[in-house]
């Protein structure tokens, strides 16, 4: 099983869709690997970079409608080939997040106000977040500060987490069917 977490990049928008993901454009490409260097480059943020911003993250803490668009499984595969293997976000766009536990990821949905909580005490900091899984609870911390945490719980169906446990649907459907 993948360890879940690492610093955090927060992405303090709604609505962020698979094309800002990772763009339509590169959909002909026939690798994870081949995405890399296109994750989140069309998204427009203030003071975002992708270039200088993704690397080194391995967790993703956003608003409301995350991966709304298109269905494909791209976009989990971008974030995933960049070492982003949780999304944190009030609420998933409903086939992105089933592609996120297809892939092995980690989709977690928190209440807005816990969501705003958490950018208005990390998100100017360097902040890591390590998922207990067992605990079903995210622990946050900062680099700066170890004594500055917050420990958020958070709920995932026996069906999500066995799709976790194994390493996505392929090697679950391996030992199931």
């Amino acid at each position: 099983m993948k360890n879940f977490g690492g610093r955090v990049l927060f992405l303090d928008r709604s609505d962020i869709n698979t094309d800002e993901i990772i763009p339509a454009k590169y959909l002909t490409e026939i690798s994870k690997e081949a995405l890399k260097p296109y994750c989140l480059e069309d998204l427009k943020l203030p003071g975002f970079s992708p270039e200088t911003d993704v690397k080194g993250k391995g967790a993703i803490l956003t608003r409301k409608n995350f991966g709304c668009g298109s269905s494909r499984e791209h976009a989990p595969w971008a974030l995933e080939v960049n070492g982003i293997n949780v999304v944190i976000a009030e609420s998933f766009a409903r086939i992105f997040r089933q592609n996120m536990f297809n892939c092995g990821m980690l989709a977690i949905e928190l209440p807005a106000e816990t969501i705003e909580s958490l950018f208005r005490k990390f998100a100017h900091q360097k902040t890591q977040v390590t998922v207990l899984l067992d605990q079903k609870k995210l622990l946050f911390t900062t680099e700066e500060d170890k004594e500055m945490s917050q420990e958020v719980a958070f709920n995932l169906s026996e069906f999500e987490l066995s799709l976790i446990r194994a390493g996505g649907w392929v090697p679950y459907a391996a030992e199931h069917y």
